[in-house]
């Protein structure tokens, strides 16, 4: 089965989607992500963003859902997870087969939320292994509003090509970076 990739989402140069994958409107996938439905269905839904370096897996039977407008930090480990609408996901997090993420909750950087985890609507969530610690505040679910807007602007910029990437190339580095990798290390 082939990715279905909303026209209206943004995918970053480097980022691998194979097999059962649909990835939503308005949504983006930032740098070197993977995004692997080889083993089961992954759906993202409208305007969520998966930052850079995040792995999205699932294993036989249980998919891993991701719903709108949530924000997925870098270096996010999502494996056979269900997460709510409005949530945002801290860098470094890891969720595991069958954990349930209620809408508008935040899990902190570096969380570990173990197998079949179930996290009540509006929490926050911190620590490894990953408890609830309290229902998030207005200020909070306003923050989180904030992130995957911002997100969503950040990408638009990118798709228009605002911020080219330097192209890795085996030769003479661009005079930019400082000359040739090469030559930095025979130094």
């Amino acid at each position: 089965m082939s990715p279905v990739i909303d026209a209206t989402a943004f995918l970053a140069p480097g980022v691998i989607v194979m097999g059962d994958v649909h990835v939503g409107p308005g949504s983006s996938v930032w740098y070197q992500s993977v995004i692997r439905g080889d083993t089961e269905r992954i759906r993202i839904g409208a305007r969520t963003n998966i930052q850079d370096f995040t792995m999205v897996h699932a294993d036989p039977g249980i998919p891993c859902l991701i719903g709108d407008r949530v924000t997925v930090g870098h270096r996010v480990i999502l494996h056979g997870c269900v997460v709510g609408d409005d949530c945002l996901i801290g860098m470094g997090a890891i969720l595991l087969n069958s954990v349930k993420v209620g809408a508008g909750s935040l899990i902190g950087a570096g969380a570990l939320l173990t197998e079949r985890m179930d996290v009540p609507p509006g929490s926050l969530v911190l620590g490894s292994p990953a408890r609830v610690v309290k229902p998030l505040g207005d200020g909070m679910r306003d923050r989180l509003e904030r992130t995957w807007r911002h997100y969503a602007e950040l990408a638009r910029r990118h798709a228009a090509g605002e911020f080219p990437p330097v192209p890795v190339t085996s030769g003479p580095l661009p005079e930019i970076l400082g000359g040739s990798a090469v030559e930095d290390v025979e130094r």
